[in-house]
């Protein structure tokens, strides 16, 4: 068993051999001292007994798994039961979104609606200053306009009289009748 911490490199003994020079002795003699305290090292975190690890390699190659129908006829059986509950979140899920996008659109509606009431009433305020028949007879005196003369007023609807000389209207006929 390999302790945390502890590294790869395991003490070997150094065997002795020629070497050409003599400054391989020094470096040899330095290699193997430190070799042993190394090991005296991991023999006092180890305990007395020297532990020596193997690697085994496995071929799993040949292994064919066996079927097991009650594993697969529960598997099955959950995944079902785990369709069913997530369809159940997912459509609780929509319910819920949906209806707060409903109360946002409801919401913008009567922001509009009251929006559309106040502008209606804007309106119908100022159709009722411009129509005013004071206002009116007040700007048309500033622009120089007087009230008018007998006969000045021709009126659409009214019968012509060629005796008297008043203005004459022109009339339409039309080629077929109108159907009512």
């Amino acid at each position: 068993m390999k302790r945390k911490g502890e590294d790869e490199t395991m003490a070997t003994q150094a065997i002795a051999a020629p070497m050409m020079g003599g400054l391989s002795r020094g470096t040899e003699w330095v290699a193997e001292h430190n070799a042993m305290l190394m090991a005296a090292q991991r023999r006092g975190r180890r305990g007395p007994t020297p532990e020596a690890l193997f690697t085994k390699r496995i071929d799993n190659s040949r292994l064919v798994k066996a079927n097991d129908p009650a594993r697969a006829r529960e598997m099955r059986s959950f995944a079902y039961a785990m369709a069913f509950f997530l369809s159940l979140v997912m459509g609780y899920g929509w319910q819920h979104f949906s209806a707060i996008e409903c109360g946002y659109r409801i919401e913008s509606e009567k922001q509009q609606m009251q929006q559309l009431e106040e502008q209606n009433r804007q309106l119908r305020l100022t159709e009722a200053q411009l129509a005013d028949p004071a206002r009116i007879d007040t700007m048309a005196r500033n622009l120089g306009l007087t009230a008018p003369q007998p006969g000045q007023v021709v009126h659409p609807n009214a019968a012509t009289d060629s005796a008297s000389g008043s203005a004459v209207v022109a009339e339409s006929h039309p080629a077929v009748p109108a159907m009512h």
